[in-house]
């Protein structure tokens, strides 16, 4: 068990269409992944669908690089609703 593989499992609930991220499993495939997913984090069938992903492909971004990369571009204002203009047919919004 040393050499398999840690997947991150997600569970997309009947309630909802975004997948959760619920915890992490060992396994030596996807396959096994998937199995070992279902039986830890839906045994009282609490999801639709689950996804694995080797915890080593996933990059995320550093909390030290939050307000960089979350500040609003004031600069771009085609990201704004405001810069189009609505056709008649469209009526109020």
């Amino acid at each position: 068990m040393s050499d398999w593989t840690l997947f991150e499992v997600f569970v997309r609930s009947k309630h909802g269409l975004n997948h959760k991220h619920v915890g992490s499993v060992h396994a030596a495939d996807t396959a096994m992944a998937i199995e070992n997913a279902r039986e830890l984090y839906t045994r009282r069938s609490e999801g639709v669908s689950l996804w694995v992903v080797p915890s080593a492909l996933i990059t995320a971004s550093s909390p030290d690089e939050k307000d960089p990369l979350f500040d609003p571009a004031h600069d771009k204002v085609y990201r704004h609703a405001s810069f189009y203009e609505l056709p008649a047919e469209v009526g109020h919004m």
